[in-house]
């Protein structure tokens, strides 16, 4: 994505830490930077201000449930391993997540044995 004028901060480099810079967790320099990029060039204001919303609505309608610590240490597990250039494994965290819960519930019906299955009966 660019608009195609020359610009101090290449727009690849803009898209690849929108997050950061939406997030502010960027120095105060690089945000300088991003903010005057941002506003010279409109696809990026646009993607800029799409990202904006969709983090505004994931706030709005998911901002108060709380994360379980297990998933937010794999997410942040899988973070470190993409910071440091590692290969990440092909399942994503909320299908791993999901399997650990499937594989757990599935433990619980074992354990409870038969009579669970005959009360039901």
């Amino acid at each position: 994505m660019s608009c195609g004028d020359p610009h101090e901060t290449d727009c690849s480099e803009v898209l690849d830490h929108l997050y950061e810079f939406l997030d502010r967790e960027m120095p105060d320099g690089e945000c300088a930077k991003f903010e005057v990029h941002i506003d010279e060039c409109s696809p990026c204001l646009e993607k800029y201000g799409l990202e904006q919303a969709v983090k505004k609505l994931v706030k709005r309608c998911c901002g108060h449930d709380d994360v379980p610590t297990d998933l937010r240490s794999k997410v942040m597990g899988r973070i470190e391993l993409i910071r440091a250039g590692e290969a990440v494994p092909e399942q994503t965290v909320l299908e791993q997540a999901v399997a650990d819960q499937q594989a757990a519930e599935a433990e619980a019906e074992s354990a409870a044995g038969p009579e669970r299955t005959s009360e039901s009966a």
